[in-house]
């Protein structure tokens, strides 16, 4: 019998979220039930409900969760009712040219849930990125459960969901950084930190957070960073090269999504340094680069895809990481709300003055 749980649902473009009834079938083939315990805030969620991502609403938001299943589809058989996940809207299909070709964290044929959640009109909901997790229970393909430590706070853990993972795999996956490295993080919200956090990870020695925000910077330096640079008073690239010995950092990281920041990551790298860019940008943004920059300065620009994870893989290695209290993601919780709370999250998030809130069922 499909279930009726409250849910988080923007109902059109640039208006304030509802918290309303919504439907959520039985598991069909291929498909669990996840009773949700946290999910955050991102700043995805509030692109889906001013219509940045694509026009296809009610849509359900949320997407950064953890939780228990509660049943699974008759075919199912990667989790079991009582399984604590996280969830991840990158459930790899095995089957295109990527997977194919032995590379599954840049699958090109993600799967979701074939069934869809309602409104109690009937009207079909969009769950954002698949997941739909502002809910007290939310239908996703099996593929999207990851089974972890259930001793893991879901608060925490579900963060790796999106925001942390976008982060700690840019530096970790994307950028490749090692032992001695230097590390420029460009941009000190939720998704830099995770990045500074992943550099030190890594082994980098020098790790550089550069922001507008000296609130930001502070907490950069919480994380990790040993250098911060003001970048509405300072030059940012002649900082990070007096940094770097006159050098320039051998991984730069754009957690901006803005091409006047990209650019500057691009000149503040090292000769055959990498740039990764991590922030996701409007579609109207444009770079414009030197062709002779291009080519004389070398190396490698990446733009990384939820940090290059395979959550199969990094999740659990990642939750262990946290249980040993090697990787702090508790520190990435900066409140915890209600499902009615998530609109003036959103207003929060957007003034700057949380990391992450996360609403716990």
């Amino acid at each position: 019998m499909a279930s009726q749980v409250q849910g988080v649902v923007a109902m059109a473009k640039g208006e304030p979220v509802s918290l309303v009834t919504v439907v959520v079938p039985d598991p069909g083939s291929g498909e669990a039930l996840v009773r949700v315990q946290a999910c955050g805030v991102c700043h995805t969620d509030l692109h889906y409900r001013e219509g940045a991502i694509n026009d296809e609403f009610p849509f359900l938001l949320g997407h950064e969760a953890a939780g228990v299943v509660e049943s699974v589809g008759p075919d199912v058989t990667s989790v079991q009712p009582g399984d604590f996940v996280v969830l991840n809207w990158r459930a790899v299909c095995g089957e295109c040219r990527s997977c194919r070709r032995g590379r599954p964290w840049y699958c090109f044929s993600t799967i979701n849930a074939t069934q869809k959640m309602t409104l109690t009109d009937g009207t079909p909901l969009s769950a954002a990125l698949g997941i739909g997790a502002f809910a007290e229970k939310t239908l996703v393909a099996a593929g999207q459960c990851t089974k972890v430590n259930p001793k893991a706070r879901p608060e925490a853990v579900g963060l790796l969901g999106c925001g942390v993972m976008a982060g700690l795999g840019a530096a970790m996956r994307t950028g490749e950084v090692g032992v001695g490295d230097s590390v420029a993080v460009f941009g000190c919200g939720g998704v830099g930190c995770a990045a500074i956090v992943g550099a030190h990870l890594a082994g980098a020695t020098t790790i550089i957070a550069i922001d507008l925000d000296p609130r930001k910077l502070d907490r950069a330096r919480e994380f990790g960073a040993t250098h911060v640079v003001n970048a509405s008073s300072e030059d940012v690239v002649e900082a990070v090269r007096g940094l770097t010995d006159g050098n320039g950092a051998n991984v730069c990281i754009e957690a901006v999504g803005n091409s006047k920041v990209m650019e500057q990551a691009f000149y503040a790298r090292d000769l055959a340094g990498t740039l990764v860019q991590v922030g996701v940008p409007t579609p109207e943004m444009r770079i414009d680069l030197a062709m002779i920059d291009f080519f004389g300065r070398g190396g490698q620009l990446k733009p990384s895809w939820y940090g290059d994870c395979l959550p199969s893989r990094d999740f659990p290695m990642l939750v262990d990481l946290y249980l040993e209290g090697r990787l702090d993601l508790d520190r990435f919780v900066s409140e915890t709300i209600s499902l009615g709370d998530v609109e003036e999250a959103f207003h929060r998030m957007e003034r700057g003055e949380v990391l992450r809130s996360v609403v716990v069922m």
